[in-house]
C-alpha cells in the first residue's frame, strides 16, 4: 500500500519534468536548425549588422580583426544570436504550452495578447536599436574622432557592443507588458505608477546606463523610449482596469439584496 501511494505522488512529478525535457529539446533543435540553415550566410550576416557603423567610416578605412581566428568566431557567434532571436517565438510558444494547462479561462485569455505583444515588442525594440539608434550614435561617434586618429573598430568589440545594445532595447521595449501586469494582478494601480512618474524617468535613466556602454548618448536613446513605453503601458493598465471595474459593477448589481431586513406582513 504505502509502495503504490509513493508511485502516485511521484508520477505527476515525473510527468511535469518529461513534458519539461520534451519542450526543451523542441526548443534546443529549433535554435540548431535554424542555425544550420543561417551558418552559409554567416558573413553576409555580419555585413548586414557591421552596415550601420561602415556607412560612418573614413574613407579607405575598413574594420579589422586583431584576434586569430576572430574572422570565423565573430560570424559564428552572429549567427548563433541570430537563430537564437530568431526562434524566440518557438521558445514562448513551448513556455506557453507547459504552463497553460494550469491557468484558468480568463487567464489564457489576458496571456495570449500578452505573449504575441512580447515577442513583436522585442523585435521592434531591435529594430529601433538597428535603423534609428545606430545611425544616429555611430555617425556622433564618427564626427567626434580626434584629429589624427584613425576610426577603425575591431569586429569582435563592435560584435559585443551591438548584441548588448539589441539585448537591451529589446528587452526595453517589454516596458508596456511589465507594466501592465502589474496593474492586471494587482500590484499596483494607475494613481500610484501616475504619482511615481518622477521616480520612473530617474529609474529609465539609472537602467539605460546599466544597459548600455557608458556613454550618455546610448544611454538618452535607451531612457526616453522606456519612459514612452511606460506611459504606454499605464494608459492600457487604465483602460483595462476602468473595463473590469465596469465589470464588477454590472455583476454587483446582479446579486440579490440578501442584507436588507424581511418585510414585516400584517
Amino acid at each position: 500500500m504505502s509502495k503504490h501511494a509513493s508511485n502516485d505522488q511521484e508520477m505527476p512529478l515525473i510527468a511535469h519534468l518529461t513534458e519539461l525535457r520534451k519542450r526543451l529539446m523542441r526548443c534546443v533543435v529549433a535554435i540548431v536548425l535554424l542555425f544550420a540553415g543561417l551558418f552559409y550566410f554567416s558573413q553576409q550576416i555580419y555585413a548586414l549588422v557591421a552596415a550601420p557603423l561602415r556607412a560612418y567610416l573614413p574613407e579607405g578605412a575598413t574594420m579589422i580583426a586583431t584576434g586569430v581566428a576572430s574572422p570565423f568566431l565573430t560570424p559564428f557567434k552572429l549567427t548563433l544570436m541570430v537563430a537564437l532571436f530568431l526562434s524566440m517565438p518557438i521558445i514562448l510558444h513551448q513556455i506557453w504550452g507547459f504552463i497553460a494547462p494550469g491557468l484558468y479561462k480568463h487567464e489564457k485569455r489576458i496571456a495570449v495578447p500578452l505573449l504575441i505583444s512580447s515577442i513583436i515588442l522585442f523585435y521592434a525594440g531591435m529594430a529601433f536599436a538597428y535603423f534609428v539608434v545606430f545611425p544616429i550614435m555611430f555617425g556622433f561617434f564618427a564626427s567626434v574622432t580626434p584629429e589624427g586618429v584613425e576610426m577603425m573598430t575591431d569586429i569582435g568589440q563592435y560584435l559585443d557592443f551591438v548584441l548588448t545594445l539589441f539585448f537591451a532595447f529589446g528587452v526595453a521595449f517589454e516596458i508596456p507588458v511589465a507594466t501592465f501586469l502589474l496593474i492586471w494582478v494587482g500590484i499596483v494601480d494607475v494613481a500610484t505608477l501616475r504619482k511615481s512618474r518622477p521616480y520612473v524617468v530617474v529609474g529609465c535613466f539609472a537602467i539605460g546606463m546599466v544597459l548600455t556602454p557608458p556613454d550618455v548618448f546610448s544611454q538618452t536613446l535607451l531612457a526616453v523610449p522606456m519612459w514612452l513605453l511606460f506611459e504606454a503601458g499605464v494608459i492600457c493598465g487604465s483602460m483595462v482596469s476602468k473595463r473590469e471595474a465596469g465589470f464588477r459593477g454590472d455583476a454587483d448589481e446582479d446579486k440579490p439584496e440578501r442584507d436588507q431586513p424581511p418585510v414585516s406582513r400584517p
